[in-house]
């Protein structure tokens, strides 16, 4: 049994649905296909988070029901009715969650309304597929996901999910060789709905193949594979083959957005294969992470705009210590927010944080009562993984570096 996922991007208009139902029809076996909110349905549910005022609202929610809808009726679905049902069904279920459920925890209420895309998209996909003459069952990844409560970031109960996983979806693809779910949702201990981290539909993939003893997982991008460097970025990027677990887990935890960081730690603890190809080209070779033992031959970039440096001082001159190092991360903790670099000396402190407002003010307030603080916006932290001088020239020329930290392998450089 494999594990494929297909991003927005992939099912973003019917031409993208064909690709699907082809590159499903051309693989033999039994298949779990999850599928992501379509195009730029997430962001468009991100708006409705704030509580606006009810014509914005309804505006809002317009677009993105027209939307949904143009869709299904572009590819022609010959179960439209039953489509269109489902599609109803979960405009109704979104419209009373953005209306009703008023909620001051934000991210509970995220949660709530952008977990819908998936739902909507899923319901899409699947019954194109059936239309196309390929036998499937939608699945309810809310159902089978299980999680405690922490919400746009939840924990898997990797023991509950797994029942779950078997008594679903392995017992779908048995009768029907195909079972379709939803990425990054699923349902916490309190019956909530939930999401596994922005970009978390890789992970749920990553999960279900472990739950489920998969073959291989792949992952479906408009890219060629695996790339040295971010294409938009930087010129000359390099198509890496071959990529090692631990090399792809050092990567995406730096940033690199081809996979999500979670992701690996599952698929290596059962030596499961991951691929990443062109979902234009489903003959090509890809990126295969697996068991490598070799260094990578080029060295890779990964570039993380938007970012903020901060800089802690304890107020009464203290040394930066286990104790004082322990607070600092406690408040980091509490307040969700992930460092991507930190350094520190004898009487400071240094973190590389992404620029959030509403985390980033709550954060800052609660530091300042013990520390003094400094810290610089809109600076970019480059991450370069086997590196040379050569590559730290290429990414500090003319800029002024404001914090650089190196190791064996990996070197990282915040830039101004």
């Amino acid at each position: 049994m494999k594990v494929f996922k297909f991003g927005g991007a992939s099912v973003k208009d019917a031409e993208g649905l064909k690709r699907v139902a082809d590159i499903l029809s051309a693989t033999e076996g039994d298949v779990i296909a999850v599928i992501s909110a379509m195009g730029k349905t997430t962001n468009a549910l991100e708006k409705l988070v704030p509580i606006l005022d009810a014509v914005t609202t309804e505006k809002l929610l317009g677009e993105i029901e027209e939307y949904h809808l143009a869709m299904a009726r572009s590819v022609k679905i010959p179960f439209w009715e039953s489509v269109h049902t489902n599609l109803e069904r979960d405009f109704r279920e979104l419209r009373v969650m953005v209306q009703e459920f008023k909620s001051d925890n934000y991210d509970e209420r995220y949660d709530y309304i952008v977990s819908m895309g998936e739902v909507m998209s899923t319901h899409i996909v699947s019954g194109y597929l059936a239309g196309e003459g390929i036998k499937n069952e939608w699945i309810d990844a809310r159902n089978v996901i299980m999680t405690d409560d922490t919400h746009r970031d939840a924990k898997v109960d990797f023991d509950k999910t797994q029942k779950q996983i078997k008594t679903q979806l392995l017992k779908s693809v048995k009768q029907n060789r195909i079972a379709v779910t939803q990425g990054f949702i699923g349902k916490s201990d309190k019956e909530h709905p939930v999401t596994l981290g922005r970009e978390g539909s890789d992970y749920t993939a990553a999960i279900i193949a472990y739950c489920a003893d998969a073959e291989s997982v792949t992952i479906w991008k408009d890219v060629p594979g695996v790339l040295n460097a971010d294409p938009k970025k930087f010129a000359d990027t390099v198509k890496l083959d071959y990529l090692s677990y631990q090399d792809a887990i050092e990567l995406a935890y730096y940033g690199a957005t081809v996979i999500h960081p979670k992701t690996i730690k599952p698929l290596q603890n059962k030596n499961i294969p991951l691929f990443v190809k062109p979902f234009g080209d489903q003959n090509a070779s890809g990126t295969c992470i697996h068991t490598n033992t070799s260094p990578l031959p080029v060295p890779c970039f990964i570039s993380k705009t938007d970012q903020v440096l901060l800089s802690l001082s304890p107020k009464d001159f203290s040394f930066i210590a286990e104790e004082n190092l322990s607070l600092i991360f406690d408040c980091f903790a509490k307040h969700h927010v992930k460092v991507n670099m930190m350094q520190h000396s004898a009487i400071n402190f240094s973190v590389c944080i992404d620029s959030d407002p509403r985390k980033l003010s709550a954060l800052l307030d609660e530091l300042r009562n013990n520390y003094r603080v400094l810290y610089n916006e809109n600076v970019e932290l480059f991450t370069i993984r086997y590196y040379d001088q050569p590559t730290i020239d290429r990414i500090t020329k003319d800029r002024n570096i404001l914090l650089e930290q190196r190791s064996r392998y990996t070197v990282q450089v915040v830039v101004k």
